[in-house]
């Protein structure tokens, strides 16, 4: 399968960017001042984020569309407001989760936000559930703009008016050039941040504008260092098909009405994991010194016994030092508690931590 390219590959090639393929994308992991200096930018001022390679779908339908989404996705999407955005997942038989998405309440029915790698699969599986009643529409014609951190509100203010009265998880209908752009406070940093959908023509004259404002392109890299101290998850390693929103310690993302009643794919599963039949929770750990662990890396008790595994490691630099996420027994799920990561053979002492390692800085 060829590899694909975003509206704006070439303005990241103009700005020196070092590109590695990416659930099936060429995408800029890193510009030449480096992933660290790219991260601090971020959560000292903004940055700007291609994120094109994400799906985006729309879904035409009144209350009729709410109800049959429901049955493949767990929120209460009767109850969601106009221009509300919610996180949550596609579910399948097994309650693991096929995808991970945000879902916006528009005007005409839905919005959703699918994961690059996972976007084609999750078209077919909306698409057959919904059975052809709706009118369903992937967007190749669309860009992704991701602006983060705490000074994103007004330089975006200076661009496009009035997007500053925006509260979290939020979006509305603004113009840009004459043309309609659907922008949401949301992002996938931890910080304050919006994301821009806008046609692949005005994508680079957007992001022109931007730089005229002072702000710098980030890439893949920062993009995961800042998510994975803000403790999200990354689809297709810290969550998957085989893994149920309770054990991920994505409770809160199914909401109580459907916890309740279920009426959706998978809830059997999930329903029994809520009444007590987990064996394992996702959780934040942090090695003592500076060794990084990476995912796939094993979990150990105090007295030498396997208990789990890393899904997510890096170097955070906020924090100043080593980070990761995985799973663990439940037994040693406390914060504070000690364990041990075998990396190349030998094994180094870390401690179970609460999340996020760094405290997220929305605006509500």
């Amino acid at each position: 399968m060829e590899i694909q390219k975003t509206a704006l590959y070439d303005y990241h090639k103009s700005l020196g960017a070092k590109f590695v393929p990416f659930a099936g994308y060429e995408m800029p992991v890193q510009y030449s001042s480096g992933i660290v200096d790219e991260h601090k930018l971020t959560r000292s001022s903004a940055g700007m984020f291609d994120v094109s390679h994400m799906g985006q779908l729309s879904i035409e339908g009144s209350e009729e569309l709410a109800i049959e989404l429901e049955k493949i996705i767990p929120i209460d999407l009767r109850k969601i407001k106009l221009n509300q955005s919610k996180y949550s997942f596609l579910t399948n038989e097994e309650g693991g989760i096929h995808d991970d998405l945000i879902v916006t309440k528009v005007e005409k029915g839905f919005n959703i936000i699918l994961n690059a790698a996972c976007k084609n699969n999750d078209f077919k599986i909306i698409s057959s559930s919904l059975k052809n009643k709706f009118k369903i529409t992937l967007h190749e014609n669309l860009s992704l703009i991701a602006l983060q951190g705490p000074e994103s509100s007004q330089i975006l203010d200076k661009i496009i008016s009035g997007v500053s009265s925006l509260k979290f998880m939020n979006g509305n209908k603004f113009s840009y050039k004459g043309k309609d752009v659907y922008i949401t406070r949301s992002g996938y940093t931890g910080e304050d941040g919006f994301e821009i959908s806008i046609s692949n023509e005005l994508a680079e004259d957007f992001a022109k504008k931007l730089r005229l404002q002072d702000v710098k392109p980030i890439g893949l890299g920062a993009r995961d260092t800042l998510r994975l101290e803000a403790g999200l998850c990354l689809y297709g390693h810290d969550i998957n098909e085989s893994t149920s929103p309770i054990e991920a310690n994505l409770k809160w993302a199914i909401s109580k009405r459907r916890r309740e009643e279920g009426g959706f794919v998978g809830y059997e599963k999930i329903k029994s994991d809520l009444n007590g039949s987990l064996s394992r929770l996702r959780v934040g750990i942090k090695p003592e010194g500076k060794i990084i662990a990476r995912e796939g890396v094993k979990v150990f008790s105090d007295d030498d016994n396997e208990i789990g595994s890393i899904t997510s490691g890096t170097f955070g630099p906020s924090v100043n030092g080593p980070i990761a996420m995985g799973y663990v027994k439940l037994n040693f799920t406390k914060p504070g508690t000690k364990v041990f990561l075998e990396v190349r053979g030998k094994k180094h002492e870390a401690k179970i931590s609460e999340l996020p390692f760094y405290k997220k800085n929305y605006v509500r």
